[in-house]
């Protein structure tokens, strides 16, 4: 196998594990709006969906790249059916990372009005496949542009998929437990709309700097946590300081 092919497997392969961050976060999100026994089931089913979306879009790889095309023009602006896919696809990750984040900051339990309690699974498939849609297509676009093998780009999404299954439960857990992650993670999908939307509009936003600062923020939150656990000092008042200055040190306790 030539060098140059292993090469592009190996970094469309971590091209697409960084990429399928975003689907498992969006996953664990809006699975956990299920009840507990249904979660994984949804979680699992979101994968393997975005599997197929991603494989079927390879398989029809000349009707992707038609979908660059231009399909009209707004003031000199050109739209394609690629971007109307991204900014109504990021639009609809801005109002749910943005209503999330309402949710989860005003409290779930005293607005039962929105029916934000519980969805139901049909539901939260429905949304999961219109965000599979949208990962899947920017996915394979990429893909694309890095890969002139089209068996080279299968081998990737299959195998950024096997660690995607893998990684699905440990995320969706430890985002479950702690609450601060969680509004994290909402943030980080806020982002990815807001980029999703700007790439629609041609506006190349480099995803690098959006994976760092939040890799940045997810390792303050650690150190935050680590802290929190540790026992604070205990501090004694002035005036009980005095009182214990008093107390001479061999005091006899009567025993």
């Amino acid at each position: 196998m030539p060098t140059e092919i292993i090469i592009s497997l190996i970094t469309l392969v971590l091209l697409e594990i960084v990429l399928g961050i975003d689907n498992i976060i969006f996953l664990s999100i809006l699975s956990s709006k299920l009840p507990k026994e249904q979660q994984r089931k949804a979680r699992r089913l979101g994968i393997f969906l975005a599997m197929f979306m991603r494989l079927g879009l390879l398989a029809a790889i000349s009707w992707v790249i038609g979908l660059k095309e231009d399909l009209f023009h707004i003031l000199d602006e050109g739209f394609s059916g690629k971007d109307l896919i991204l900014i109504v696809g990021g639009i609809f990750l801005l109002y749910k990372s943005s209503t999330e984040i309402y949710h989860k900051t005003e409290g779930e339990e005293a607005d039962q009005t929105l029916e934000i309690v519980k969805l139901s699974f049909a539901a939260v498939i429905t949304q999961i496949i219109i965000m599979d849609v949208v990962f899947s297509l920017d996915s394979i676009i990429t893909a694309v542009g890095l890969a002139r093998e089209l068996w080279v780009m299968y081998v990737a999404v299959i195998i950024s998929v096997i660690i995607m299954l893998v990684a699905a439960e440990p995320v969706a857990d430890f985002v479950d437990r702690h609450p601060a992650f969680k509004i994290l993670a909402l943030s980080f999908l806020l982002l990815i709309g807001f980029t999703l939307v700007a790439e629609g509009f041609d506006v190349e936003i480099p995803k690098g700097y959006i994976y760092f600062s939040m890799a940045f923020a997810f390792a303050v939150n650690i150190l935050q946590m680590r802290l929190a656990k540790k026992p604070k000092p205990v501090v004694l008042h002035e005036h009980y300081k005095k009182d214990a200055e008093k107390i001479p040190d061999d005091l006899d306790m009567g025993l």
